[in-house]
Order: C-alpha cells, then structure tokens, then sequence
C-alpha cells in the first residue's frame, strides 16, 4: 500500500509541475506570466488623481497620458496627428473648431465613446464645484472662465452659464468649440491631458471611479488593472484603443520608489527596463563612459525657486532679487545636476519658436546676471524697506528626490557663504509639497514647470492673478493685462512682443527665482524600442517594443 500510495503521489507532483510549466500559468519576478511583454518603469511617487479634470503633476500626467487620448495626440518629435477626432475644421475667423470624431470609438469597458463624453468632460472641469487646479487651462473657450469663477448659487443661473460655454456635442460623432480668441495652438492643446474625455456615464453613476482599477475606465492605449496606492499600478493593453495594432506591449507595470538611488540599483539589476528620473551622480557615469543605455533628450521646462510673496521678508521684490542673484547656476548644472542642464538666467526655456524660427529664449535673453556684491546691497536694502535689521532663518521645501535635496543643499551653502543667511531644509511627498504651496504654507518651495504645449504661454500664463498655478502669492495688474492682450492679438508677431514684455515684469518683480533649463535624461535598456520623447513630456511608451 505505501509502495502504491508513493507511485500515486509521484504522478500528482509530476502533473502539478506539468502545468506549471505550460503556456500561461508561469510568472516572473516581476509579476507578469512568461511570454508576456510587460515594461517596467518608476513613477517615483503616488499619483495625486489619475482623474483628467483633477491632476496637475507630472506624477499624474506620466501614467494617466497611457491611460487616455484626447482629440489629439503628439507623436515623436512633437507632431500633432489625429487621435479621437480624425479631422477637424476650422472657421475662417480661427474661433470655431468643428471635430469630427473616429466611428465606432469605445471606452475601455465598451461604452461608446461620442462627442457628448467631451462636451460633459470638459464642463465637468469648469464647473465651480469641481477640485480642478487646471481649470484655467480651458479659458481660451468662450465664457469657460465666466462658468468656472462664478459664484452664483442658483442651480438656473448656473446651468445658463454652463449653456453658454463654447463646447457643444452637435451629435455623437461632431463637437462644435468657440473659442474667445484665435488661438494659434488650439490643435496641440487639446492633447493636453484636462482637455481628455471621461465616461459621462460612469461619472455620474460613481463620482469615485478614478480612485480604484475596479472602476477605472479609460480611452487610451492602456487599461488600469491594478492600482495598489503608495506601491505600484499595472496596466494592460486596451483591445478597444483606436489604434491597437500599434500596441506591442502587453502591458506597463509602475512602482512608486522615491529614492533615486534604490530605483537606480532595481535598474541595474533588472527589475526596470526604464528609469527616469537618473542620480546626478549616475548621470556623469552613463556620459563618460558612453553606455548605450542613457539617452537625453531637450525638455521644454524649468528649474526654479517660488517665493511665498505674502511673507515678510519675501514681500520684497529687492529681497527676492538678492537670493536670486547669489547664487551660481554653473556650479550646480555642471557638478550637481550633470544631465546637460543650461543654467537660466529668464524663466522661458528653450523650446518655442518665433515667427522668425528664432528661439523665444534667443529673443529674450537674459533678464539678470549673478553679482554677489550687488545681492548684500539689495537685501539689505530690503530688509531695512521692511523695518528688519536682518534676514531670519527661513527653510527651502523640495519634494522627496536626492536631485532636488543636492540642489537644496547646494543652494543653502551658497546662501550661507555669500549672504551669510541662516537657511534650513524640509523635504515632503510630492502632493504633500503641492498642496502646501496651494495654501502658500512656505517660505521657498521648489518648483518647476514642463510646457503643456510648446508656446510660451504655456510658462507666462501661470503666473496670472487668476491662475491656480501660481501658488506665489504674487499678483500683477500690468503683467495680467499683458498676457490678456497677448491671448487676443491674431499678430504672431505681436504676440510674442507681448509676452517678452511680460516675461520682463515676471523677472523685475522675481516672485520665482530661475535656476536652470530641463534636459530629460534616462536609462532604457536595450532590448526595449520604440521609447520616444517630446519637449513637454516624459518619455512616451506606449509604441514600446521588448525584443
């Protein structure tokens, strides 16, 4: 009987291992089942939202523009190509756009996708009830900006305001967009992530949908499968995406490791096949010894300081252009930062051309230049205009990054050395840093901005008396007449004369303190194609191979 009772269970090993082994049921370290292609990258952090209408961080943008796809989409090198609509036209006034939407356009849980899912979307994001820091963004469409400020309680009044909002689903296939002004980048900024559709019936049904992969539903190249908060998200191809076909990839699988220095070392083992952000330190290493792993691609974007301008002694422009003219940008692109930075001496970057084909960075060139002696003149002058006789200790905030805490400490020796101020540092979770500079509970916050779409609005708006964006405090009658002028002139030419003009205020009054232009260096491994970049983006992957 034991003799009999050991052949029987030798079969049953022998079978359990026998399925294991076969198609499907197999899976890596990584999670994903043997044959799969699954590409494995690091967001860094948790996503605030992966709501269209609620994020407003790169943090959310990487994910959710794989998530989703709006009118538009750019493909590499920053074309503006066909998406969700196959063609649009435009009126001869250029305040008219008439999309016309793909047939047969699905969401991911096979809801039919119409005209109507951007209508509801985009009034959604207007709506004064909605948390949406990006609202402003769709100011550029007749009376948004009327709807979203308002302040009106009555339910009749409201929804006659919503009425009047220049975005109507004509059918399921045709949406109709007025816009106040011609606006020369309408076409690209309707790839903008605020600007992509929800589900209007899965919204209304579940105000919460976006929280959970459950009830995640999205239109884009990939599904969210499984989101567990403060550790990772899987996504999976979307075999009702428009353009499946061009999908390879399986999926994307997404941790959230805040340390540089512990994802580098996932990298080098193999548990990531591309990485970015980069450890200065690694930076260096990749460029000199050439590794075929790093690439580097131009980012329009910016490195820079906010000041609470609300708080003394920061309510002092000669204060503000002190600390701003003490410090050495070279040092800190040339042995902190090491990714082919450009020490910033404006707040616009490059990456958007004049009329001319000229840079507007060219055109502009620099505002100020660092000078030691003059920054001890101008503060103490400023603190003697404020009734102190000296500067107390304040504190830098920078989110959890070991490229924002060099930089942070880089910047306070300088402050020390030069200025001989007192200066302590505090570093948070991303959103926490975000949040903190909506309520403007700091004193220097880090900061930086990557274009939403390559026209130097896209910087300049920002820091409008009206934008959620701001998060400085600072407020500019002139400077918000100028960018309301530049928003209406038809005149390219005028435009940027406009802007270069308000470029000018935002840099006399330096409620921000420039600190160097973007590079995007990463890590891919080989065996991974099809990865490309645009100026305002991270690195696009959804055309991603695995060989």
């Amino acid at each position: 009987m034991k003799k009999s009772f050991s052949i029987f269970l030798s079969f049953v090993l022998l079978f359990m291992l026998a399925l294991t082994g076969c198609g499907g049921g197999e899976k890596s370290a990584g999670g994903e089942k043997a044959g799969e292609k699954i590409l494995r990258v690091n967001n860094s952090t948790e996503p605030g939202s992966l709501h269209p209408a609620r994020a407003q961080g790169t943090h959310d943008s990487w994910p959710m523009r794989h998530l989703f796809v709006g009118l538009t989409m750019k493909e590499e090198g920053g074309k503006i190509v066909p998406a969700m609509a196959e063609k649009w036209d435009i009126s001869p006034d250029k305040k008219k756009y008439t999309f016309h939407l793909r047939d047969g356009l699905k969401w991911s849980n096979g809801d039919p996708l119409t005209a109507h899912d951007f209508e509801y979307a985009w009034k959604y994001v207007l709506n004064p009830s909605t948390p949406s820091d990006y609202a402003w963004i769709l100011y550029y469409i007749d009376g948004a900006q009327q709807y979203n400020e308002s302040k009106e309680k009555d339910p009749q009044k409201l929804k006659a305001l919503e009425d009047k909002v220049g975005v109507k689903a004509l059918d399921d296939k045709t949406l109709e967009v007025k816009l106040k002004n011609p606006t020369p980048f309408f076409e690209e900024l309707v790839s903008f992530y605020t600007y992509f559709p929800i589900d209007k019936k899965v919204q209304e049904q579940n105000p919460n949908w976006a929280n959970d992969a459950k009830t995640f539903v999205s239109n884009g190249p990939f599904k969210l499968v499984e989101w567990q908060h403060k550790s990772h998200l899987k996504m999976a191809k979307n075999e009702n995406y428009f353009e499946k076909d061009r999908i390879k990839l399986d999926g994307i699988h997404w941790t959230m490791v805040e340390d540089e220095n512990t994802a580098w070392q996932s990298f080098r083992s193999g548990d990531y096949d591309l990485l970015y952000p980069l450890p200065s330190d690694v930076i260096g290493q990749l460029k000199s010894s050439n590794s075929p792993e790093f690439k580097s691609a131009i980012q329009f974007a910016t490195y820079f300081y906010r000041f609470n301008t609300t708080k003394k002694p920061f309510n002092n422009k000669k204060v503000r252009l002190a600390l701003t003219l003490a410090i050495d940008r070279n040092t800190i692109t040339q042995n902190v930062t090491q990714g082919g930075e450009k020490p910033a001496f404006g707040y616009v970057g490059p990456g958007a051309k004049e009329p001319s084909g000229k840079e507007f960075q060219e055109v502009s060139g620099n505002f100020f230049k660092e000078d030691v002696a003059l920054a001890k003149r101008l503060l103490a002058e400023g603190l003697k205009e404020e009734g102190m006789t000296s500067m107390p200790k304040f504190t830098i905030l920078y989110n959890t990054l070991d490229a924002h805490k060099r930089i942070a400490e880089a910047i306070q020796e300088m402050w020390r050395k030069n200025l001989g101020l007192k200066v302590g540092l505090e570093n948070v979770e991303f959103q926490v840093k975000i949040d903190r500079e909506h309520k403007l509970d700091y004193d220097v916050s880090r900061s930086g901005w990557i274009a939403d779409y390559t026209d130097p609005m896209t910087m300049l708006e920002m820091f409008t008396s009206y934008s959620k964006q701001n998060d400085t405090g600072w407020k500019n009658k002139e400077y918000d007449a100028l960018i309301d002028q530049a928003q209406k002139a038809a005149d390219q030419a005028k435009r940027m004369e406009l802007m270069h003009k308000a470029e000018k205020i935002l840099m006399d009054e330096m409620p921000i303190m420039p600190i160097y232009f973007y590079a995007m260096p990463y890590a891919v491994k080989e065996n991974v194609t099809g990865v490309y970049t645009v100026p305002d983006e991270y690195p696009v992957m959804k055309y991603a191979d695995k060989k």
